[in-house]
Formats: structure tokens, sequence, C-alpha cells
């Protein structure tokens, strides 16, 4: 019975060495030509993702939600929230994380395009102003080209994207419980937890 249980984790190890690759050319929000194909065990296994029919906007009328109309009533959560975000060690533990996970996932030929304009040039203007400190540091991002524009002319508010993104899903893993294991997300969590 031993030796089954350790074939089966060994089995289940091997299968999550395998990598994972992702080819996507997405569209929004226009999604005529949204594409994306999950391929696995070095192409022996393709599933096509099916995306979201694209729908043209449409402008509804809703009444507003009494529960959140109330005096005090939200703020509760998001104090929490940010008492877990004031500690250094918990803030560390997450920017790690997410800079393995960024180095975990291997782009090839990414390319993510915004353009982003609301129709006046004064008021796209001060929106670049905001934006485009971050559109600089997204264009030296290595591994992917991410590329925001601004569009003085029109309301525009584009994505494109396309390329290939491959992931091993033992690395994926190790990493959310290393995560998971860390003492400084779940003195974070009691943070968050804390009345």
């Amino acid at each position: 019975m031993l030796t089954g249980v350790l074939a089966l984790l060994l089995l289940l190890v091997v299968l999550l060495a395998i990598p994972v690759v992702v080819r996507f050319q997405l569209c929004w929000p226009q999604g005529v030509d949204n594409n994306a194909r999950l391929e696995w065990a070095f192409g022996f296994v393709r599933v096509r993702i099916p995306g979201s029919k694209s729908k043209e906007a449409t402008i509804v009328d809703e009444k507003p939600d009494e529960e959140t109309d109330r005096p005090g009533h939200s703020g509760g959560r998001k104090r929490n929230v940010i008492a877990a975000i004031r500690q250094k060690p918990f803030r560390r533990r997450i920017f790690r994380f997410s800079r393995d996970l960024w180095r975990a996932v291997h782009k090839d030929e990414v390319s993510i395009r915004f353009r982003v304009g609301l129709g006046d040039p004064a008021q796209t203007g001060q929106l670049w102003a905001i934006i485009g400190p971050v559109a600089g540091m997204l264009s030296n991002v290595q591994d992917a080209a991410i590329n925001i524009e601004p569009d003085f002319l029109d309301t525009t508010l584009d994505m494109r994207s396309d390329g290939n993104i491959r992931v091993i899903p033992l690395q994926l893993v190790y990493l959310a419980a290393g995560l998971l294991l860390s003492r400084s997300i779940w003195s974070g969590v009691k943070q968050m937890n804390r009345v």
C-alpha cells in the first residue's frame, strides 16, 4: 500500500512538472479576434479556452444599493486590509511572491497595447500626467512589450494583446505553498481579522 501511495505521488509530481503553454490573442472591447488555447504534455493535449461573447455596452439605470449608501457601512473591512498592508514583513512577502511569480511565468513574444483617450485633449493630458509615468515603467519590463498610448482626439479605451505564456504547474504549487506557509502572511491575516 505504501508503495502504491509513493508511486501515485511520484506520478503526480511528474505530471505537474510538464509545462503548460497558453497561446492567446485578445482584443477588448471588440472581442472579435479573441482566441486562446491551452497546450499540455508538449502539445498532445490541446484545449481551446472559450471566451465571453462581446456585447455592446448598454446603459442601464440601476437603483443604488441601500446597504452601501448607509453611513458607516463601508470602511470596516477596508481598514483591516490596510492594517495588514501596513506590516512591512507582509508587504515584503507579497512583493517577493509577485516577483517570483513573474519570473516563473515564461513569456514568449507577449505584447500588450493599450490606447486611452477621453475625447477632450485637455482631460486626456491630465489623465496622461498620471498614466504616463506608469507607462514609462511598464515599457521597460523584461520579457514583455507593454505599450500604453494616449489618444487626444477620440474617446477610446482599447486593449490588444497576444503571445505565448509557459508555466510549470509544480513551480506554481511550490510558490503558493511557500506563500501559504509564510509566518509573515499569517500574521497579516491575523491583523486583518482583528476587530
